[in-house]
């Protein structure tokens, strides 16, 4: 299927803004700065935009959906408990490693967004927690894995969303690497013992 030029020229819009609130934060960058970065006058830019909290929130709601749709297809598969848990981290670091600007937006600015965006957004991040604990209860349910408290999904995801200030993908780990090592520590502290 054929992209149009509108959603093109969308796309470029909130991957500069993306850029541009990473960079300046969300309340520091203005529409006449991102006006500027990509080329567009005031008019042309809300051709492509609702708002600024409209670029906000499709930044945010992008990665957290792109998330949900690889749990979701990860619980879907025939992994074991162990290999779903470090297909869930990959996929996240993966994520993580790709779009870095969006995350940082994502994590210090979705608080920003109001009403009904703002609720979605929750919804959205919760729904991923909760594939995560779906994960865990799989490797309890399977005897592979200890039960564990349930701020423990809350710990892992901290562990691996927090990569997105450090981390260099070209750097000594990819992405995979990484994600396997944090999986693996923790795996050593709640898997059954033979």
């Amino acid at each position: 299927m054929a992209t149009s030029t509108f959603d093109l020229n969308r796309e470029r819009v909130v991957a500069v803004a993306a850029e541009l609130f990473a960079r300046h934060g969300y309340h520091g960058t203005g529409i006449a700065e991102l006006g500027k970065a990509v080329g567009l006058g005031r008019g042309a830019l809300y051709h492509y935009i609702e708002s600024k909290e409209a670029l906000l929130y499709a930044i945010s709601r992008t990665q957290v959906d792109r998330m949900n749709a690889h749990a979701e297809q990860a619980l879907a598969s025939a992994l074991s408990p162990e290999e779903l848990l470090h297909e869930m981290a990959r996929g996240l670091l993966r994520n993580i490693a790709e779009h870095r600007a969006e995350w940082a937006v994502f994590f210090r600015d979705y608080s920003a967004l109001t009403g009904e965006r703002r609720d979605k957004v929750i919804a959205a991040r919760e729904r991923y927690e909760g594939y995560w604990r779906q994960a865990l209860d799989r490797g309890v349910a399977s005897g592979a894995l200890r039960p564990a408290p349930p701020l423990l999904v809350k710990g892992i995801l901290g562990m691996l969303n927090y990569t997105y200030l450090w981390f260099e993908p070209d750097g000594e780990l990819s992405p995979e690497e990484l994600a396997d090592e944090y999986v693996d520590l923790l795996l050593r502290g709640i898997r059954v013992s033979s």
